[in-house]
This record gives C-alpha cells, structure tokens and sequence, in this order.
C-alpha cells in the first residue's frame, strides 16, 4: 500500500470522498448534548502534478491551545514537519505537502463549532458554524468559550475508560504557569455559566457548583494535590455565590486546612440550610474522623434537601453501610432515583478508505511494550466465554455506582446475611403468595403518612417510592441487564422477591425475566405493563407521588389484624436493585469458583493456569468484590501472559498507594511507553503523574529522578519520563525541591 502521502508520527483516516468528514461532523453538531466531541483536523495533501487526486485525511485530537484562529493555524502548519521527505536522488517522485487544513473546535457553551481554514501558502480565515451549518463570525466572546471547552475536554477525556476512540492524538492542554492562569481567568469569567455543559452522570441536574467545569478544575488541579490555586479561585467566586462555599471547603481540606474549612461549610449552612454539596463536605469530613452519628443526621438532611439526587441518597446508604445499619442501607440504596447513562459525545464518521496508525521508532526499538504493543479487546478465544460475559463491568452511571454499594454491603456482611437482610425489609415471594390467598391484597389501600413523619422516613430508609417520583421512565439496568433470565438462587431458606410466574419480555418493555418483588393488585400490574399480573411490577406513579413533600406511600392491607399477616413493613424492591442482586450473584458466583480450584490446585501442587485475558478479567472482578491482594496477584499473573494495560495501571495505583517506589516506577514506564504509543504525548493530567506525584511528595522528586536514571531506560522512554518531573518542578508539586 502505497503510504506517501501519510504523516510520519501522526495518526490519520483516509476519506473516500474529499471533504467528506468535515459535512458528518457538520450534520453531527445537533446531537452534541454536553462537552461535545475532541476537535477533527481535517488535511488536503497534494503533489501538484497534473492528474493527480489530492488526498484528503483527518485525525481527532486534544489539547491544542484554542484560544485564538492564529494558535489554531499555527497546529496544522506544524504538520508540514511531519511529513516524510523523499530523497533527493534524480528522478525521486514528487513530494506530497500540505495543501491545506481545516481545524475544528466544538464550543459546548454556545453550542457552535469553531472552525479555522488554512492555505498553504495563502491566509487564514476563521468562522462559526451553528447547529443548521450556517457561518456566523467568530467573536472574542466565543474565542474564549472555545478555549475553555478545548481545554476541559482534554483534562475530562485524558484517561476515561469510557471514552475510547482510535487516532485520537492528545497533547498537553497546560505547559506553563502562565497558561494556567489563562485557565483560571477564563474558568472565573465563564463559572456561573458551566452549568450549561452538563454533568457527571450521577448528577441529575447541573449546578453552579456541579457541572463539567467544576469536575475539570477538580481533576486538573487535585491530581496533583495543588489546591491553594483553586482555594484562590473559589474564595472569589465565594461572594457572588455563597454555593460556591462546598468547594472552597473541599479545597481548605485539601491543604489540610480543616479548621479553616469547617468554618466556611458551617458559616453557609447558616445562610442556605439545604445546600446539599455542602452538607456532603461536612458528611465526608465527619466520616473520616470516625463521626458516623453526626455525619448519618447531615445525610439525611442532604437527602431531605435534594431528595430527587441520587448522589444524596447514595451518599445516606454508604453512611449506613459505614454504621453498621445494613437494613437501613438497604432501603435508602432502593429509594435512590436511577437515570439513564448517556455517552460522550461523539460523531459517526464514513469507514475510511485507508487507516494509518504509525509508530514512533523510539517505541519499537525500546523493546518496552515487546510484540504487543497494541491493546487487544477480550475475546472468546482466549478467555472463558463465563468470564466475558459477566455483566457488572457493563454497569453505568448511577448504577454502577449503586452497584458498588451492594459490593461493599456484601463484602461486609456475606452473602447469605445480605440475603435474610433483603428478606427483612423487601415483600418476599412465599409473602406475595400467602397474602393473595388469603385475599387480603385486593383490600388493600394507600394511607398518606403524615408530613412531620419525614425524617424518620428518612432514617429507615425513605420513600419505597422515590425512585418512580423522582424520574419515572428512566429505571433501566444498562446494556448488560437483557442478558440475564435466571432466577436469584436464595439461602438458608430465603425466598426470591419474586413471583414464580414467566413474565414477558416483550410485553414488559424488553424488560429481562428476572425475579422482581409484588406487593400490589394485578390492576396495577398491568398499568405497569405486565400481562395478567406477571412478571416485573413497580410501585405506580400517581399524580400526587410525582411531587415533591407529598408525604410517603404505604401500604396497609384490610384485615390485617384478623390475618395477622400484612407488608405493612415492608417495602417493594425496586426492578433495578433486584437486576443488580444478579449481577451480584453472578460475580460472586465466578469468585467463588476461582477461589476453591485455585485452593484445589494449590492442595495438589499443580500451577494453575489461566490466559492473559482471564486474569485481567479475574483482577477487575477481585477490585469490584474488594478483594485488593487478590486483584493484586491476578493482575500481576496477566503480565506474565501478555502485556495489558489495564493491568499495569491498576497495579501502579496500588503500589503508589503501598508506597512503592521501584514498583510503581516500573508500571509507570510501560503505562507511559504504551500511552505514547497510542498517541497520548501529553504529561498531565494523566493517571500516571497522579501517582508519580503522590510519590513525590514521600520521597521527594530528586530521589524519583535518582532511581529513573538508575534504571538505565533507553533515551526515548527516560524523556518521557523526565517530562513528568519537569512538570512537577515547573508547577512547584509538593516534593519538587528535594
């Protein structure tokens, strides 16, 4: 294949039709909702010779200074240089050089698209192309918008696992103080409008205080532990907007200011009692000065404030889980309203005629990333198709972080107490069917529960209902969920939450078989969607439920008394906590097995053997069971197979968290030469600086560089590495000066 028209060190994909990715990116401007996708640039190549088609590529990237059309313009005549020039022996072909470029830049507050045209040689001209691809002019005003989306995108998008796209180059967005306080500048300018970008998925509604901005400077600037630059920020911004005190707090308890940032958080709860993120500082605050029973009070009255959030309601349930209160934490963790993941943004563009994925020679003659340099996905053929299929690493969002509740519940009481837990607080099955037969569920009514009753709702758990008041329509488990149909085997003698009738996928929305809790009449069964009274029933949303301080719903069957049997207290196990019960049990189903042939094997004195694939697999689902040592050995066993990754970065998080040094070196250097390689050339903010300089600042940056140079690393990888420790020195990170 004939590449010489391809950039010698940068990735690209070749159109069919020239021109071609600029019109998808154009008809892809209205789906962008948040941060909107890395910027496109765009080339024509050409030879100037008399029938020959110009070429046209394209390649995503990140980290380019947006803050003008000339910053623009100056990356892609930067290209030129990276062509590859032909020798100059008599009769060597023609040259291909850069005829042009277009660069395009998403701007995610004013919903437009930047766009810089270059001719080479020839002019520069800049315009704005809105979502119906009509051309306005680019104003200071958008300019800056541009820059700060540009830059918020790099630090958000550097390493989210989420967020994986091939040829997508990404520089360092900050290389100097004095960019950074073009960052600061703009972020301060543009702050009170940052709720416009959107948020993490687990927050329902964007803020002043929780947005996509405040999670950049966060990252940005708590990845390297230097807070007193946002402290700066914050105590300005403080007397706009008292809100903004939970993040100058945050950042007081960053400097280890806590006496200093306690006062704040207390001084603007005096003033707003029902700011939530505040409340949440104080809520971490007290939890980790072992203050559980004040810090459970303030949840509640997060939950109280904003009881449509899922964070409040998460953040009640792991205090609960910290206590003790395992029913308790079980209840709240129902009661949290679950909302649908959204992806990053991204566009479709048209298959390529051609793709070239280079290699930089340093890389290959290192011999660091051996013969596999390229991360392959798991497949079925070298891992058990059990493994592969697991569903819990599909998790999203809200659930994946409700998941991770479960995990620790589990991890803390076992699984056979976490199921007579269930059974205390949850309508069981064998309930279900006795009431029914005994006829008292067709009597049964709704009694309103005093207001005055609320924070003790609160405190057993709330609403068996918030979840459908909050945000009816959007309780789905996530692209995993369909996949499951067996039932939740139960222990020591528990019965399932659910109704041993098939239920119907088709008619419950492609809502999976799993076994959901019944507690209410087959009327409302059907308003739900279930035939007949079948399958997977939720607690109907009435008009009054939909409100907010309407006081609570329960249920109180007639005759009670006589029967002596009821669900009046009882709750009704929400379809995407009993889904993720299975998912649960599938994974502890897996480390159980893992477990006892490992130990049989041991016994036996036989070496247990897995592939590389399987162990990284094994390792994911030890973190997600928080089995850390066991996660340790099996990430460690998957670098013995093959190289992965995935594997090193976790293991250098746990041995920066250990404190070792010569450990989280080594991973440090494979992590680095692979990000390199897959065209990650920027420093910061990266996973691996983060834990170099949780390093640092307990041995000190000279003894990093010392042991770097100790370890004779071929040129290329140590200047790499060095850049990290010129990072660290350029922007003072604690330890940078001895």
């Amino acid at each position: 294949m004939n590449m010489a028209d391809a950039f010698k060190d940068v990735p690209e994909f070749f159109e069919v039709e020239l021109g071609e990715s600029l019109l998808s990116r154009t008809e892809s401007l209205q789906s962008f909702r948040e941060l909107g996708p890395p910027d496109l640039c765009h080339v024509v190549k050409s030879t100037g010779r008399n029938g020959q088609k110009d070429s046209g590529s394209y390649h995503y990237v990140s980290g380019v200074d947006a803050s003008s059309s000339a910053s623009l313009a100056a990356y892609l005549n930067s290209l030129t240089y990276s062509l590859d020039e032909p020798g100059s022996w008599f009769g060597a072909k023609q040259p291909w050089k850069l005829r042009s470029g277009t660069y395009c830049c998403f701007n995610a507050f004013s919903r437009v698209d930047a766009r810089v045209d270059v001719k080479i040689p020839g002019g520069v001209s800049a315009y704005i192309i809105d979502l119906h691809g009509d051309r306005h002019e680019a104003t200071p005003e958008l300019w800056q918008e541009t820059y700060l989306s540009a830059v918020l995108r790099s630090v958000l998008y550097a390493e989210d696992q989420s967020y994986r796209l091939a040829g997508y180059r990404k520089l360092d967005p900050i290389t100097t103080p004095e960019g950074e306080l073009r960052f600061l500048q703009a972020a301060e300018s543009l702050f009170f409008r940052g709720w416009q970008l959107g948020s993490d998925p687990e927050i329902q509604v964007a803020s002043p205080v929780s947005n996509h901005l405040v999670s950049g400077l966060l990252k940005y600037f708590g990845d390297s532990a230097r807070w007193q630059p946002l402290a700066n920020l914050f105590e300005k911004l403080y007397v706009r907007e008292p809100e903004v005190a939970s993040l100058l707090a945050k950042a007081y308890i960053g400097m280890n200011e806590e006496v200093r940032a306690i006062q704040i958080a207390a001084a603007a709860l005096e003033s707003n009692p029902k700011s939530w993120t505040t409340l949440h500082v104080q809520v971490d605050f007290l939890v980790t000065k072992g203050r559980l029973d004040w810090a459970v009070k303030l949840a509640k009255q997060a939950v109280n404030s904003a009881p449509s959030e899922f964070v409040t309601w998460a953040k009640l349930a792991e205090v609960y889980c910290e206590m003790g209160q395992f029913e308790a934490a079980l209840l709240t963790l129902n009661s949290c309203p679950m909302f649908t993941y959204n992806e990053r943004d991204h566009h479709r563009m048209p298959t390529p005629a051609r793709t070239h994925l280079p290699v930089k020679h340093f890389i290959t003659d290192s011999g660091i990333l051996d013969s596999s340099d390229a991360e392959t996905t798991n497949s079925a053929t070298d891992a058990d198709p059990a493994l592969l299929r697991l569903p819990a690493p599909g998790l999203r969002g809200t659930f994946a972080k409700a998941y991770s509740v479960l995990a620790k519940l589990v991890g803390q009481i076992g699984w056979d107490e976490l199921l007579k837990t269930r059974s205390g607080v949850f309508v069981m099955e064998e309930e279900y069917r006795n009431v029914k037969a005994m006829g008292e569920i067709e009597g049964a009514t709704l009694v309103e529960e005093d207001d005055s009753e609320e924070d003790e709702e609160v405190a057993e758990g709330a609403d068996d209902n918030a979840s459908t008041t909050a945000l009816r329509g959007k309780q789905e488990l996530g692209p995993n969920g369909e996949k499951l149909s067996a039932e939740l085997p139960s222990s020591a003698g528990e019965e399932s939450t659910a109704p041993t009738e098939e239920a119907d996928p088709a008619a419950a929305g492609d809502i999976p078989t799993i076994k959901i809790s019944v507690a209410e009449p087959e009327a409302e069964a059907k308003a739900n969607g279930a035939p007949n009274g079948q399958g997977p029933v939720k607690p109907k949303a009435t008009a009054e439920h939909q409100e907010k301080d309407k006081g609570k719903r329960k249920s109180v069957p007639a005759g009670e008394v006589a029967k002596g049997f009821s669900f009046t207290n009882k709750r009704l196990c929400e379809r995407w906590l009993d889904n993720l019960f299975m998912v649960l049990y599938e994974d502890l189903r897996i480390w159980t097995i893992f477990r006892a042939e490992v130990a049989h094997f041991k016994t036996q004195h036989v070496a247990y053997r897995k592939t590389g694939t399987e162990w990284e697999i094994l390792g994911d689902l030890g973190l997600r069971l928080h089995h850390k040592e066991e996660a340790k050995e099996a990430y460690q066993r998957c670098l013995d197979a093959k190289f992965s990754a995935r594997a090193w970065s976790k293991l250098l998080e746990m041995y920066a968290e250990e404190g070792e040094l010569q450990k989280s070196l080594n991973a440090a250097i494979r992590l680095s030469a692979f990000q390199q390689r897959w065209y990650m050339e920027m420093t910061y903010p990266t996973d691996v600086a983060r834990y170099l300089y949780k390093l640092s600042s307990q041995y000190g940056m000279a003894k990093l560089a010392n042991t770097l140079i100790s370890m004779g690393l071929p040129e290329g990888i140590f200047g790499i590495m060095q850049g990290y420790l010129q990072y660290g020195d350029v922007f003072r990170v604690e330890g940078y000066d001895w």
